[in-house]
């Protein structure tokens, strides 16, 4: 049994409604765009971040745990999480090296969120190559680490007297910008079609309440049909 197949079968099992969500969102998900969210320490800044990029179409987010263990909020996350691909740096001796170095082996440009940088903004920043897209801490920001291996800075225009944004809503501006210019370019960063198919697989799974017994029973029922043929 292919995959696609697998998947026609699994999605009998969920609601005509949810499997069209997912037949509707797969074509929209990309990985050109993607967080890195560093030693965030309050569950509902980093649930929001997340509840955002699910909701803009963003597939796969980085969190470092360097110093503060990655929590979700289940009241703000809303479930966001069971939808995207959440990549954790924490176990090796240098998490932000880790992240970095995998970040850049993929393509991706480093992008760094400071206030009073005289750096790109949400509107100007070039959008022609992959961008992971860095917050830090509520308190400290970004470790100097991380902003000493950034390729370009952004900041966000502020005309107030405060110093820069809740990172939620600092993401949820930068984000939702520039996802907007992306669809607005034309530019091709949808997945795949085998990575779609992967995707859509993985989440009917996560829709099941026993689906790896689901999936096996459907295996052996393929494999004693061509038996009996």
């Amino acid at each position: 049994m292919d995959d696609h197949e697998l998947y026609e079968r699994l999605a009998a099992f969920i609601t005509p409604h949810r499997r069209s969500l997912f037949d509707r969102s797969a074509p929209l998900r990309t990985r050109h765009v993607t967080v890195v969210l560093e030693d965030i320490h309050q569950s509902q800044n980093a649930s929001a971040v997340v509840r955002t990029a699910d909701l803009l179409g963003i597939q796969e987010l980085h969190v470092i745990e360097s110093r503060n263990r990655f929590t979700m909020n289940p009241d703000v996350s809303l479930g966001a999480n069971k939808w995207i691909d959440l990549m954790r740096y924490r176990d090796a001796a240098d998490p932000v090296g880790d992240c970095i170095d995998h970040l850049h082996a993929e393509g991706y440009r480093i992008v760094v969120t400071l206030p009073n940088e005289h750096g790109h903004t949400p509107d100007d920043i070039p959008i022609d190559r992959p961008l992971a897209f860095c917050f830090g801490t509520e308190l400290h920001g970004l470790s100097p680490a991380l902003i000493e291996r950034a390729d370009m800075s952004l900041r966000i225009p502020m005309y107030g007297f405060t110093e820069s944004y809740n990172i939620s809503v600092s993401a949820a501006i930068i984000l939702y910008t520039v996802m907007q210019r992306i669809h607005r370019s034309g530019q091709q960063v949808a997945l795949g079609a085998h990575e779609q198919l992967a995707l859509k697989l993985r989440w009917v799974r996560a829709s099941l309440r026993d689906a790896e017994r689901i999936e096996r029973r459907l295996r052996d029922d393929a494999c004693d049909d061509r038996t009996h043929t």
